[in-house]
């Protein structure tokens, strides 16, 4: 099996409407699929590429192509590297926002509940804060928080407290023993769906995905030359929303912004009214392609 196959590759690259002499960023680079396909439409262009996951850089190096740049760091942190590089404006940028197949099928990595593994989770697996830690260290009423609010799982208080309980006699170290309190408080026939909600939730937490979206986006616009593309693939509704209100809006949460004219204060303005969805066939080659939701915008 591959690193990882890239979802909806043709209308991700199209969405970035190349110039050959642009300067782009491909800020999740992963397997690099989306990055090649790039770099074929660049003639003196430049792509610069990010990646925490130092599994990532393994394929950057095998990419020779003077117009690539590869940069081991968190997305987050967009605008003060590419100013290293010299670069203070962009004209596109694409993130396709999910865990790559790469790192679930990576057993040791803890994203999967099909493996027993240490609980870990982390994108940067130099991070302080793993699965483990928040499992076991946090309070109840934090874990209450994040499983309701990140997860969106209904019994996330009395799950909470459950796991509370369990970790007093022993630590819960591995999936399994993560996955021995989930089973007793899992909707019965639903038991896989409840897992992926509460992975979800410890995810987003371990590795601040919200909030390095927001960045991502804030940054993009700052860097992002008038008539720029903004490309971004996401798999949930949580990230889905930020996304879709950032470009709709200009603000992440609330009511958007008016001049005394009435027209919405936004940096970008949406080339898709509606997100596009991978095709049945895709799905059916691809079944992580399923949930994605992929929204273009052009810098106004």
């Amino acid at each position: 099996m591959g690193y990882h196959k890239p979802v909806m590759l043709q209308a991700c690259v199209e969405g970035l409407n190349i110039r050959p002499g642009g300067i782009y960023v491909d800020a999740t680079f992963g397997g690099g699929g989306h990055a090649k396909s790039i770099i074929e439409n660049l003639e003196g262009g430049r792509l610069i590429a990010f990646d925490q996951d130092a599994d990532a850089k393994v394929n950057a190096d095998k990419i020779d192509d003077r117009s690539f740049t590869f940069i081991e760091a968190n997305f987050r942190f967009i605008k003060r590297f590419l100013k290293l590089q010299g670069i203070s404006k962009i004209d596109g940028l694409l993130a396709d926002l999910g865990v790559s197949s790469h790192q679930i099928d990576t057993a040791e990595r803890g994203f999967s509940t099909r493996f027993d593994a240490h609980l870990d989770m982390r994108m940067d697996r130099k991070a302080s804060i793993s699965a483990r830690t928040l499992i076991n260290e946090y309070p109840a009423t934090e874990l209450h928080r994040i499983f309701g609010m990140y997860g969106e799982i209904k019994n996330a208080k009395t799950l909470s407290t459950a796991i509370a309980a369990a970790r007093v006699n022993n630590p819960l170290n591995t999936i399994n023993d993560l996955k021995a309190i989930l089973d007793k408080y899992a909707p019965k026939g639903k038991e896989f769906k409840y897992y992926a909600q509460v992975f979800q939730a410890i995810r987003i937490v371990v590795n601040d995905e919200l909030k390095a979206l927001e960045e991502l986006l804030l940054q993009s616009a700052e860097l992002m030359h008038q008539g720029g593309r903004l490309v971004i693939m996401s798999y949930h509704s949580l990230e889905d929303r930020l996304v879709k209100n950032f470009i709709n809006k200009g603000v992440f949460f609330g009511e958007a912004e008016k001049d005394i004219y009435g027209n919405i204060t936004r940096p970008f303005e949406p080339v898709n009214k509606k997100p596009i969805v991978a095709s049945i066939e895709e799905i059916a080659e691809n079944n992580r392609a399923r949930s994605a939701k992929l929204r273009i915008a052009r810098k106004v």
